[in-house]
């Protein structure tokens, strides 16, 4: 039920991301068999990083996807840290035709990358599927918690972020919520805490964006 997050629990990170995979493909060809296109936003992170590299490797009309960042830092283009050149490095180069690539451009700073980015997700939206990630502490994207969430920005300049690099840029909720599908994948069980806070209730940056969408939580055994 919308609103109701499907929690789905695998013995391993690697089968994590395996079905993670699975179900971004498969949303990849439903979308394109109804409209033409898919429209999918990435995450960073270890285990979206294993799905993609899994997505690599399967045949796919690259052509019609359309990929969106859900958060970037503010990092020289090249700089091995940044969720864009991970995904590229990854995935992406290694497929063609080349997909539809949408880099936020984070290295021109926060607040200018932020504004020429909301541009490009309103024109954009709604997407078909949006992936994310939960930190330990329950942030996804760069919107962590404690911080004032502004549910009609598209997009968010990230100043003295609790983890290096201090700037960044994410989706705002307005974005991340302006989807067809929510994907979350957590592993580890560092995780664990933030998830229990999260099925408990509390007002996590998380629970902001899947609140009374339709999502599914893939996590592992360490995480449950």
């Amino acid at each position: 039920m919308a609103g109701e997050p499907q929690w789905l629990v695998f013995a391993e990170a690697t089968e994590v991301a395996r079905e993670a995979a699975r179900r971004i493909a498969a949303a990849a060809a439903a979308a394109i068999a109804a409209r033409g296109r898919f429209r999918v936003v990435l995450a960073g992170g270890g285990t979206p990083l294993a799905a993609y590299r899994l997505l690599a490797e399967t045949d796919q009309d690259w052509a019609r996807w359309e990929i969106y960042f859900g958060d970037e830092r503010c990092l020289p283009p090249d700089d091995a840290e940044r969720n864009s050149r991970m995904a590229e490095d990854a995935w992406l180069h290694r497929v063609a035709p080349r997909p539809s690539v949408h880099v936020i451009p984070a290295e021109r700073g926060a607040e200018i990358a932020a504004s020429v980015y909301a541009e490009v997700v309103r024109r954009a939206v709604p997407f078909d599927l949006v992936l994310l990630g939960i930190g330990e502490d329950g942030h996804t994207a760069s919107l962590f918690p404690g911080r004032p969430l502004d549910s009609a920005s598209w997009t968010e300049a990230v100043h003295q972020a609790p983890k290096p690099p201090p700037d960044r840029v994410s989706l705002g909720l307005r974005a991340l919520r302006a989807t067809g599908a929510l994907l979350v994948l957590a592993t580890g069980e560092g995780k664990r805490p933030a998830l229990r806070a999260w099925r408990a209730g509390d007002d996590l940056p998380i629970a902001r964006v899947c609140a009374g969408l339709t999502a599914t939580v893939l996590l592992d055994a360490g995480a449950s």
